[in-house]
C-alpha cells in the first residue's frame, strides 16, 4: 500500500473512533484525582518515575491559570490526559519554557505565544484496544493551537520518540534529551511554526480541525472564563456580543 493510501486509511479510521472520544477538561477535584492517579500508573509503568506511596502525580502547573488539564475518554472510560500549558508574553511559565528557557524564553520574549501540551499519558491497559489513542489525545494540541492563534507548537519527548514526531507532526527536535521536573528520564524539545505547518498537518489528517464551538467548549472554562491577555482582543468582543445579545 502506498504512504499516501495509508495515511487515508488511518485518517478514515480515527475520523470513525472520533465520535467514541469524550474530551473533558477536569474541573471536579475527583476528576483531576482520577488523572494524577492515571499519570502516576502511566509514567510508572514505562519507568520514567520512582514508586511513590500516595500513588498519584501532581505538580505546581496543574494550578495554572495557563494550564488546562484534560481526560480523553473511550466509550465512557478514562484512557488517556493531556494538559494543555498555554505561553505568553503576560503568562510565560510553562513546563517547557522551565525545562527549556534559554530556548524559549526568547520567543515568548519577542510576544509569541506558544502551546505546551505536556503530561502525554495513557493507561497501560488501554494502549493495544485503542491504538488510535496517541493521535486522538495530541489533537488536543492542535485544537489549542487554533484557538491560542499559536506561533508555536512544542513537545517535550523522550529521544526514542523524535523520529514519530518529526515525521508525523513535522516538528523539528531544538536539543538533546535533558533532565524534565518530576521524571526520572530526560526528555528533549521539539518544536514547529504552527502557521508553517498547520494545512499539512490538517491535509494529512483531517480530524485534527475543529469547529469554534468545540474550541470555545474546551478552553473557555465555566468557572473561570480566559484571561483576555492570553486570547487577544477578539474574546473580549466575543463575550461583548453575548453579553448584549442576552
Amino acid at each position: 500500500m502506498a504512504a499516501a493510501d495509508q495515511v487515508t486509511e488511518i485518517s478514515s479510521r480515527h475520523q470513525d473512533i472520533l465520535d467514541r472520544v469524550d474530551y473533558r477538561l477536569a474541573e471536579t477535584e475527583a476528576e483531576k484525582e482520577a488523572i494524577y492517579s492515571l499519570r502516576y500508573r502511566a509514567y510508572l509503568h514505562e519507568g520514567a518515575i520512582e514508586p511513590r506511596t500516595e500513588r498519584r502525580l501532581k505538580d505546581r502547573f496543574d494550578d495554572m491559570p495557563n494550564s488546562w488539564t484534560f481526560g480523553i475518554y473511550m466509550d465512557g472510560e478514562l484512557a488517556s490526559s493531556l494538559r494543555i500549558s498555554v505561553g505568553s508574553p503576560d503568562n510565560p511559565d510553562t513546563p517547557a519554557v522551565d525545562a527549556f528557557g534559554d530556548m524559549l524564553r526568547p520567543q515568548i520574549e519577542a510576544g509569541k505565544t506558544i502551546v505546551d501540551p505536556n503530561r502525554f499519558v495513557a493507561d497501560p491497559s488501554n494502549r493495544t484496544k485503542f491504538p488510535e489513542l496517541p493521535y486522538l489525545t495530541v489533537r488536543l494540541g492542535y485544537v489549542a493551537c487554533a484557538y491560542f492563534n499559536a506561533d508555536i507548537g512544542t513537545a517535550t519527548v523522550r529521544a526514542e520518540h523524535r523520529a514519530f514526531y518529526r515525521r508525523v507532526f513535522l516538528q523539528t527536535p531544538l536539543c538533546e534529551p535533558r533532565p524534565y521536573p518530576t521524571l526520572v528520564k530526560p526528555l528533549c524539545l521539539m518544536a514547529a511554526d504552527f502557521n508553517m505547518v498547520r494545512e499539512k498537518i490538517f491535509e494529512r489528517y483531517p480530524y485534527f480541525r475543529s469547529s469554534q464551538f468545540e474550541r470555545r467548549a474546551l478552553f473557555e472554562r465555566q468557572s473561570e472564563p480566559l484571561a483576555p491577555d492570553l486570547h487577544s482582543s477578539e474574546f473580549q468582543l466575543r463575550h461583548a456580543t453575548s453579553a448584549h445579545q442576552q
